[in-house]
């Protein structure tokens, strides 16, 4: 096991300047299990020889206390940023589990973001502050055979399963259909999905990610900015048409993109990820 010791990073530049939760913590880093075929860090990561999927890097719990008694109380961390804290190896190091702890201890907020039905097991429910935990579960299909073609994590229908649990226990609990790929979503499956809340965050496409993803035609992504290719806002409004869950927010990179949800689609038009606050 390797030591992973850039655990917590402020993401700045184009991302960050848009994001509220740009302060990330992963517990598990230099790969992901579940080792998306179209995961921009893996694409980040990968050319450099950073990415072992097979064999992910922990951080030191210890570490990451200390690093927690010096973040400012109005932070809220996000669990998951460039890895899955929750993804298979969670089972055995726990370092998740043990940083929600610590976080609870200290009074802490926590976005989880997973595409692991791991997080609604009892052993996670059980140790989660709802005053403090806010959880955004992953699906890019309805299918779960689909899936499995270019992702390893939990099947769809358990994630969706987990999304009902957490929403019917209480938690803040959001659909995240990141990335949004609508040829192979059924919207009738999400809009049937017992929860509130859905924040939608469509592919981005750079040279890397279109050699490794061919589940889709990415020839309809046109729309160029920072590195990445974008569908036009068009298409996305399209895409977004028939979603039916009340609560409906879109995360976008490109400028354009992001001031028109903002200002004239976002349920929050203060918060994309419209997280429940105390």
């Amino acid at each position: 096991m390797k030591e992973f010791k850039s655990f917590y990073k402020s993401v700045g530049g184009n991302e960050g300047g848009k994001c509220h939760y740009n302060t990330r913590l992963d517990v598990y880093g230099c790969g992901c299990e579940h080792n998306c075929e179209y995961c921009y860090a893996r694409s980040l990561l990968a050319f450099r020889g950073l990415w072992r999927p097979d064999d992910p890097s922990v951080a030191d719990i210890h570490k990451i206390k200390r690093k927690l008694l010096s973040i400012p109380h109005e932070t809220i961390l996000r669990m998951g940023g460039m890895t899955d804290c929750f993804q298979p190896c969670e089972k055995n190091y726990k370092v998740a589990k043990q940083t929600i702890e610590a976080m609870n201890e200290y009074g802490i907020e926590y976005l989880i973001v997973t595409k692991s039905a791991l997080i609604a097991s009892d052993e996670y429910v059980e140790i989660m502050d709802k005053n403090l935990a806010h959880i955004q579960i992953s699906i890019t299909s309805t299918d779960d055979e689909t899936a499995k073609r270019y992702e390893n994590a939990s099947p769809i229908s358990e994630r969706i399963k987990a999304i009902e649990k957490l929403q019917k226990a209480g938690f803040d609990v959001s659909i995240r259909l990141s990335p949004y790929l609508p040829q192979l979503v059924d919207l009738s499956v999400i809009n049937d999905i017992k929860c509130d809340k859905i924040l939608v965050e469509f592919l981005r496409v750079n040279p890397f990610i279109e050699r490794t993803f061919h589940e889709i035609d990415l020839s309809e992504y046109t729309v160029k900015q920072s590195n990445y290719r974008h569908l036009s806002l068009e298409k996305k409004l399209k895409y977004l048409s028939d979603i039916t869950i009340p609560q409906k927010s879109v995360c976008d990179d490109v400028d354009e993109h992001y001031d028109y949800f903002k200002n004239h689609f976002n349920y929050n038009s203060d918060d994309c990820c419209n997280l429940r606050r105390r």
